[in-house]
């Protein structure tokens, strides 16, 4: 990952509903590089405390005069959302990492695209949404949420889209049926999720079936849940050890810590910046990263997802 930081204004704050809230950034002494639609920035929020989260840009790909995300705040977020949300105010300045793509459009015009987002999974389809109006592809939209109050750019959608959207307010009864609606597509679709996990599992479930696993791409838009037994990581190069608790990820562990620095662009298993040499006990592991063939070979694992399926793991840091 580029470990160069841009010093940006937080030129705009625009609560966009009850629990999210727009940023938008310019830069501050430079000028903001282009992206491709489905990138995401790093926010560093607090160097002191190696506070950083990832989150997916949502403006035009075209227009690199300012960046724009949208956080959702987090009733149980560790520090990353009630910071954007409680501290960071117009005008300040905050460094941005530059924009990373782990979740990248396919450019493929004789194919249909189906996007399916749930929540603030949104987010990284507002992006799309440009280059797939600009290249004039084949596209729909499938956008669930809990209720019309929390959900984030209906307006906007619907004036942006048209016919290309399709809404599914769970507190009116709509649900989504995943299997039905990758069964109706054609056979040589890409698929696109992000959202919950749930949602996420059944698209790929439904995807790979119907599809093929190289014509579905997903991605997390926070941090996976991270629950198993107890365990005790010992840090090689380090010469010292961790005990990670039932609720907590290797990673929460060692950023609580703070004598080991470890870069994780993602937090959930996708983009392999975490990525950790195994030296003794075997991983349990929880990424979408690694191929089955590596999972096998127990000789690395993903820091930010990924638990030990021993009471004890030996990692090279």
């Amino acid at each position: 990952m580029n470990q160069q930081k841009i010093a940006v204004h937080v030129s705009r704050i625009e609560q966009v509903s009850p629990t999210i809230k727009m940023f938008e950034f310019i830069a501050k002494d430079t000028v903001l590089d282009p992206f491709s639609a489905g990138s995401h920035v790093t926010v560093h929020m607090n160097e002191e405390m190696g506070l950083q989260r990832a989150y997916s840009l949502i403006s035009d790909p075209s227009n690199s005069d300012h960046y724009r995300i949208s956080v959702l705040r987090d009733e149980n977020s560790k520090g990353g959302s009630a910071y954007m949300h409680e501290q960071l105010a117009e005008g300040d300045v905050v460094y941005l990492s530059p924009a990373e793509n782990y979740f990248s459009l396919e450019h493929d015009d004789s194919c249909k695209h189906i996007l399916i987002a749930g929540g603030i999974g949104i987010t990284p389809f507002m992006s799309y949404l440009y280059e797939l109006e600009q290249t004039g592809m084949n596209f729909e939209l499938h956008y669930c949420f809990r209720d019309q109050n929390s959900a984030a750019f209906v307006e906007q959608l619907q004036q942006q889209i048209g016919e290309h959207l399709y809404l599914y307010d769970n507190a009116k009864g709509q649900r989504l049926s995943v299997e039905q609606l990758i069964k109706e597509q054609p056979e040589n679709s890409h698929v696109y999720v992000c959202g919950p996990e749930l949602l996420i599992n059944a698209v790929i479930e439904h995807g790979n079936t119907h599809l093929g696993k190289e014509r579905v791409h997903f991605e997390n838009f926070g941090e996976v849940a991270n629950e198993g037994n107890a365990f005790e990581v010992h840090f090689q190069r380090s010469g010292f050890s961790l005990n990670i608790g039932e609720d907590m990820s290797i990673l929460q562990a060692i950023e609580a810590d703070k004598r080991i620095q470890v870069e994780c662009l993602c937090r959930n298993g996708v983009c392999g910046t975490c990525e950790t040499a195994i030296l003794e006990g075997e991983a349990d592991h929880r990424d979408h990263y690694l191929d089955d063939d590596e999972r096998a070979e127990q000789k690395t694992m993903m820091l930010c997802v990924s638990r030990a399926k021993t009471k004890r793991l030996v990692l090279d840091l």
